[in-house]
């Protein structure tokens, strides 16, 4: 059976409307890929870089604590020099007038470096030092002693020393008190 199409018809064969149709199909699919590239990369760095800050604040969290511990060696270590610095002074520059620790209430203050942290920071703190006579030495040196109570006329110091340092916006206050007898 034969068809017969009159001139004024369009017709156009099954097969070829159909490779047109695939070719346009394949050219937007081309494109969409095209696109979807584009954004699963976004999504892909915006994944990626939400895991790394995640890392990151993880890791300062594990290191904050050491570093305020490594801080509080770095006072701790200072006092021990200052520990060493109160038993070495001879006794007489001890109980001088120029004595690194004037006789309390009088104090002697000043700005110390206790140590430089890794990364070329350092850390400063107050120094204030005082010394406290013992009461059973004599009135000269600031006691309320007698011969009878104090027959062998010793002299008894407390030697005081105190750093004020801050860490993070914390104040924090050590000191170290030390015995020297003559």
């Amino acid at each position: 059976m034969k068809c017969h199409h009159s001139d004024n018809q369009n017709t156009s064969h099954p097969w070829k409307d159909s490779n047109t149709i695939q070719t346009q199909l394949k050219t937007r699919l081309h494109r969409t890929r095209r696109g979807s590239v584009l954004i699963e990369a976004t999504v892909a760095l915006v994944v990626l870089s939400v895991a790394s800050l995640m890392i990151l604040k993880g890791t300062m969290n594990i290191l904050a604590p050491r570093q305020w511990t490594m801080l509080q060696n770095v006072s701790d270590a200072y006092l021990s020099y200052e520990k060493a610095y109160a038993q070495r002074v001879p006794f007489s520059e001890l109980t001088g007038v120029s004595s690194p620790w004037p006789i309390y209430p009088a104090k002697s203050e000043t700005a110390v470096t206790l140590g430089t942290l890794p990364g070329g920071r350092t850390l400063s703190a107050s120094l204030i030092r005082t010394r406290i006579p013992d009461t059973n030495n004599f009135p000269a040196h600031g006691g309320a002693g007698t011969i009878v109570s104090n027959p062998a006329e010793m002299q008894t110091w407390k030697l005081q020393s105190h750093i004020t340092y801050s860490i993070s916006g914390r104040e924090y206050v050590k000191s170290r008190t030390i015995v020297r007898t003559q």
